[in-house]
């Protein structure tokens, strides 16, 4: 199971998008927004809006909002503000590897905090291509333990060209080379198998792992990140271990 989705994990437990819902609806609508923007306004064929409608229902975010974002990218809607998508490198602390994308309609705005944030921290902003080198995208998938067979997950999987398909206590995840986002999404509905988050994500080549104090620091930094606006995801290559998951969990 990837850091990234140990946190993912860890965020869920501590309730976070529950108690931020405004800045979650915020950052979905972004999302729509940029999808629809790049590959139109139909979900039946623009595969990425429709994951991002399916995140945003599965968050409770209201019909209404769903619509009027997909309108402010196809220039049906009033909302004047352009945004672009932007991916920042950097360090957080103890040289961990840091891959942050974001969505804003104000560049400089946005690395000024970035770089304020990073550097209150310990880290640091670094140049475009210093850190990207240690990571791949992926295609990720993620779905509940609860309710899901693996073996059959699995069969599904590899059917669909994953390269590699794990479990935990609670999630089963599979990861798939970028080119077969589409036939697994297709394969996994047409067997009603609905994932829990599916995506285009920034994989560590080789993990970072530290102490449980210093993982619980960066953790507390990306964080702080992900609070920002503008930040749509964090990626780094840290490795969390179940002490450090028990730890942050009972922040």
């Amino acid at each position: 199971m990837s850091g990234h989705s140990k946190w993912a994990t860890i965020k869920r437990k501590k309730g976070v998008a529950d108690a931020k819902r405004g800045q979650v609806f915020t950052r979905l609508t972004r999302e729509i927004v940029m999808a629809a923007r790049e590959g139109g306004g139909d979900i039946d064929s623009n595969f990425r809006l429709r994951l991002a409608v399916d995140k945003a229902k599965a968050q409770s975010m209201p019909k209404d909002n769903i619509e009027r974002a997909i309108k402010r990218a196809t220039g049906e809607g009033k909302d004047g503000e352009i945004y672009e998508e932007v991916s920042y490198e950097g360090y957080g602390p103890n040289g961990v590897a840091l891959v942050i994308e974001c969505v804003t309609e104000n560049r400089n705005r946005t690395v000024a905090e970035l770089r304020h944030l990073l550097s209150r921290s310990g880290g640091n902003l670094g140049e475009l291509g210093s850190v990207s080198w240690q990571f791949h995208r992926a295609a990720v998938f993620s779905f509940p333990k609860e309710g899901n067979d693996f073996d059959k997950l699995f069969e599904l999987a590899v059917e669909g060209g994953a390269d590699d398909v794990s479990q935990d206590d609670e999630e089963i995840e599979v990861e798939a080379p970028v080119e077969s986002f589409k036939t697994l999404i297709d394969i996994f509905r047409t067997a009603n198998i609905i994932p829990e988050e599916a995506g285009l994500k920034m994989i560590p080549n080789q993990e970072m792992e530290l102490g449980v104090e210093d993982t619980m620091q960066v953790l507390r930094t990306i964080e702080n990140l992900e609070d920002m606006d503008d930040v749509q995801d964090v990626y780094s290559n840290l490795k969390i271990s179940d002490e450090a998951m028990a730890a942050m969990e009972s922040e």
